[in-house]
């Protein structure tokens, strides 16, 4: 890659001043192996699936996962950008959108390696908190709530970056915690939050999958008592996928347990860090009387695939990482700063990872904490060029259509609510305060325009 072409604004990265430190967060990889430009144009990539592929390029299509030229892009832009991070968070999903039959085992196990291997390669002295994606799995999504071999030698694998307690949690569910960079009284937690997908099927009827709740709750408990800060990650977040209403991820009973840890633990939560959307946006979690508690960040894949998803019109993106300041003292999220990959355009002309936007410029906030993305949050909901702006976000500048009321009502109901009936009630409101302060006035003056010229 020493062809490698960056144009990297230095001054817009924003300077770091004594307490502020700087981390990565890179997620849903999706390496396609099988990625060729040299077949025919509808067997340039398994994971297209019955799908034509139009505009395959060296960094790839918008119907394919990533070939291995964009995965190593993607890290060489970061190694380029901010090569020395305090650490960095990976969240998972690694292999290609195939059926099982196309993979197995052993193959997925193989990607696990082959992207572990150029993290360590480009970071080497860097700690990375890693956790296993509902792909990461064969047969995808059905991860267990014991231990098992790719648990085992997926912990093997990074055991580089895992204290030997981590392993032993890992290898009996695929979670851990540590102190962050081995630093009292700051933690990291990682979940294995695929056990609460909805599609799997080896954790349904199970009360709490590898009493996973039961331990962050104890972890918790001690991180308040140690008056620790702490940080969680994870793959599969809860509430609901802002472009298909009504979308889910974690069964009801999951979800409502996950809500209430983070309510009951909220004072020593810091931030939560999510993928598997592919894309941009975030999750707001409130106390009982309404107040911001805490923010789940979704951050955007670096696969610019198309999702499959009956509902969702055009649900690709751009790829995209993400660059965390943060308050090393307090563990405060100060801002956070987007990078992205316009596909077309690297393919046609030039590979040019660039800044996309930074939260407190593009938002007008002071940083990224609850009450600041609250704030965020508002805007969005009630002023279009906000929410707009958001929207284009959302797909990594992928999609630039116009975000019409369906779009904003299903956006900020999954970003206000991650309760499942407090979501479905936000929708019945905003449709609602839509229909009274927006149609209905419009309709009448329409009936009122028509009399008057029948008259």
């Amino acid at each position: 890659m020493s062809a490698l072409q960056f144009i990297i604004v230095f001054g817009l990265l924003g300077v770091s001043f004594g307490l502020s430190g700087r981390f990565w967060h890179i997620t849903d990889l999706h390496w396609d192996p099988t990625y060729d430009l040299n077949n025919k144009p509808n067997k340039v990539c398994a994971s297209s699936g019955n799908r034509p592929v139009g505009n395959a390029g060296t960094f790839g299509d918008y119907v394919c996962d990533s070939p291995w030229d964009l995965i190593s892009s993607s890290l060489s832009a970061m190694k380029a950008i901010s090569p020395a991070p305090d650490f960095i968070v990976w969240t998972g999903d690694d292999t290609p959108h195939v059926p099982n039959e196309q993979l197995g085992e052993e193959a997925v196990l193989g990607i696990i390696n082959n992207l572990t291997y150029i993290i360590k390669q480009l970071f080497p002295n860097t700690k990375v908190y890693s956790a296993l994606g509902n792909h990461d799995f064969h047969p995808k999504n059905q991860l267990p709530a014991a231990s098992h071999n790719i648990y085992n030698i997926t912990s093997e694998l990074w055991k580089d970056w895992l204290h030997l307690e981590s392993q032993e949690t890992f290898r009996q569910g695929g979670f851990y915690t540590e102190e962050l960079l081995n630093r009292t009284g700051y933690r990291m937690i990682v979940l294995n939050t695929n056990l609460y997908y909805d599609q799997n099927k080896e954790t349904k009827g199970v009360e709490d999958p590898a009493g996973q709740f039961a331990w962050a709750d104890h972890i918790l408990t001690e991180a308040a008592n140690k008056k620790e800060k702490v940080y969680i990650i994870g793959h599969v977040p809860p509430g609901f996928f802002e472009k298909k209403r009504s979308k889910p991820w974690f069964t009801a009973k999951f979800n409502q347990q996950y809500l209430k840890l983070i309510q009951k633990h909220h004072a020593v939560i810091l931030g939560q860090f999510f993928g598997h959307h592919h894309t941009d946006s975030f999750r707001m979690i409130y106390n009982s009387d309404g107040s911001p508690v805490s923010t789940i960040f979704l951050t955007p894949g670096v696969t610019p695939w198309k999702t499959t998803l009956p509902g969702v019109a055009d649900g690709a993106n751009n790829p995209g990482i993400r660059l965390f300041e943060y308050d090393t003292e307090t563990l405060l999220v100060k801002d956070m700063v987007t990078y992205y990959l316009n596909l077309t355009f690297a393919n046609k002309a030039q590979e040019r990872w660039e800044k996309e936007y930074r939260l407190t410029e593009s938002f007008r906030v002071s940083d990224a904490s609850p009450h600041s993305m609250h704030k965020v949050l508002e805007r969005i909901a009630n002023d279009n060029c906000y929410l707009q702006k958001y929207y284009e976000y959302n797909s990594v500048s992928y999609d630039l259509t116009e975000c019409n009321e369906d779009c904003r009502i299903d956006h900020v109901c999954a970003a206000r609510e991650v309760d499942f009936s407090r979501y479905e009630h936000c929708l019945e409101k905003e449709t609602a305060v839509f229909m009274c302060g927006g149609l209905l006035p419009f309709l009448s003056a329409l009936i009122s325009l028509v009399l008057t010229i029948h008259v």
